[in-house]
């Protein structure tokens, strides 16, 4: 029999995971307490309650069986003092009242599909753990084979303007979505309600956050004072400025002096793509327990509420991945876009199993030199630095929601708002870390340029996780999409200098 391609097996894998995350979901209305009399701690499985209060030393707090998660919130809010005198009161039309004291942790239940989840785990922290030092030797490499300091400001300039055309492009088809299906006018006063009531709490510890867009600072701290701090706290753009640094100083050094140098890191990035390779073989065991894991705990239902904000974000990064970006390369490259889509496909999956650009910044190397025929001296150079700085969708996924928040408080927003909201996502979008979840923290900083209520994100952070999904795969593919027209931009140069 075949052996099916691994992007058709992680492809299986996803779908599978989801059926059996659907399967083995996780309970809402179960809660598992633990209770601490002395030195003996005890677990309790409540099921069956259609009501729960909690009394502390200064309240009283009364929740339905279908709000776990604010239970939880609210549990992990609450100080020690106000722990250990609390007392938790379960009643329900078929259960005799329950009173617990002495509780000194609730969750959820657990099921197989979540017990899994450190299959998932393990695949990422492999995947982190081989992104530095790919990124470090790529970039020292690419600097230096490309042996001229002029040639490597040209290709800088020449990337830095893609990356900023595209991220203005997908804020702009965000935009144009959002004023066309208006999704917010399309959500009930209820599901608003239950909404700003289920996640209110999460916001607020994310709106303390200061946040602020500084261009001068950003560049001044893109120096690191101390390398193998940058290194160690994976500072990517620290790393970035450091190795092309590097790597274009060797240049200038005695070819008996510098070819060790560059030998060891070109040894060493070889090192960590054979490495891909070998952790690649678990990636649709991972996929699977990723994807288990999250429908398990998620589940689909928070979907059907926000439909329409849902779909006006996947059409939005439908659009940039499968029209943008292959019309892009289509006009200044000699690529297929069909190849360059259909090559692709495992780096989709990884970057949509991960949420995370950084992590599947080793397999989208791979796969551009090996597959599309991108050089390495390219790929080195232009990917890293779009895994760390492009980010065209989550600035699409910034532009509609501000636009929905927007409408679901009334406000219509003029030209010269969205268009605020136009420059504000492009330049938070530049400051964004390759990690799972942050983009919902630069949404706050849109939010507060066009003075629309930060409290607002409430209404999206149930989604969000899905959507932080589907938005990394529009991030990846738009780097690699650079990488294959900076290749073809700079063989046409050769070819007229020849």
């Amino acid at each position: 029999m075949k052996k099916l391609k691994l992007h058709t097996q992680i492809l299986v894998a996803l779908i599978l995971g989801a059926v059996f995350g659907a399967f083995f979901h996780v309970d809402q209305s179960v809660l598992v307490l633990t209770t601490k009399d002395g030195a003996e701690a005890t677990a309790h499985e409540v099921s069956g309650w259609t009501s729960l209060e909690i009394q502390t030393i200064d309240s009283k707090q009364t929740y339905g069986n279908r709000d776990g998660a604010q239970i939880l919130r609210t549990w992990k809010g609450l100080a020690s003092n106000q722990r250990s005198a609390a007392v938790l009161i379960f009643a329900g039309k078929e259960m005799e009242p329950q009173r617990f004291t002495g509780v000194i942790d609730i969750r959820k239940e657990k099921t197989i599909a979540t017990m899994i989840r450190p299959i998932g785990t393990i695949f990422i922290r492999l995947l982190n753990l081989i992104a530095i030092p790919l990124v470090l030797a790529s970039l020292l490499v690419g600097a230096a084979s490309l042996g001229d300091i002029k040639k490597v400001a040209h290709i800088g300039v020449k990337t830095l303007a893609y990356f900023m055309t595209t991220t203005a492009l997908a804020i702009t088809i965000g935009l144009a979505l959002a004023n066309i299906i208006r999704p917010g006018e399309r959500v009930s006063e209820a599901s608003k309600e239950l909404l700003m009531a289920e996640y209110q709490s999460d916001v607020q510890s994310k709106i303390a956050t200061e946040l602020d867009i500084d261009i001068v600072d950003m560049f001044v701290q893109m120096i690191p004072t101390n390398p193998f701090k940058a290194l160690a706290n994976g500072e990517m753009l620290q790393i970035v400025f450091f190795a092309v640094l590097v790597g274009v100083v060797l240049t200038f050094v005695r070819e008996e002096k510098s070819g060790p140098v560059i030998r060891f890191f070109d040894g060493l990035g070889d090192t960590m793509i054979e490495m891909v390779h070998l952790v690649m073989k678990i990636a649709p065991f991972a996929v699977f327990a990723l994807i288990a894991a999250t429908v398990s705990e998620f589940g689909f239902e928070i979907i059907q509420t926000l439909i329409w904000y849902v779909a006006c974000v996947l059409l939005g990064l439908l659009i940039q991945t499968t029209v943008v970006y292959p019309l892009l390369v289509k006009t200044f490259s000699s690529t297929s876009p069909l190849n360059f889509l259909r090559q692709l496909k495992p780096v989709q999956l990884v970057a949509f199993s991960t949420s995370s650009s950084a992590a599947t910044l080793p397999v989208n190397m791979e796969t551009c030199e090996t597959k599309l025929g991108v050089p390495n001296s390219i790929t080195s150079f232009v990917l890293p630095l779009g895994a760390t700085i492009n980010m065209d969708g989550t600035a699409l996924y910034q532009g509609v929601a501000a636009v929905f928040i927007a409408q679901v408080y009334g406000f219509d927003l003029s030209i010269a708002e969205q268009l605020t909201i136009l420059l504000t996502a492009t330049l938070a979008s530049i400051g964004t870390a390759p990690v799972p979840g942050v983009g919902i923290i630069m949404l706050i900083i849109v939010l507060k340029a066009i003075n629309v209520p930060e409290e607002g994100i409430a209404l999206i952070m149930g989604v969000d996780r899905f959507l932080d999904m589907a938005r990394t795969v529009t991030n990846v593919t738009g780097d690699a999409g650079g990488a294959v027209i900076m290749a073809s931009v700079e063989r046409h140069s050769l070819s007229q200098n020849a």
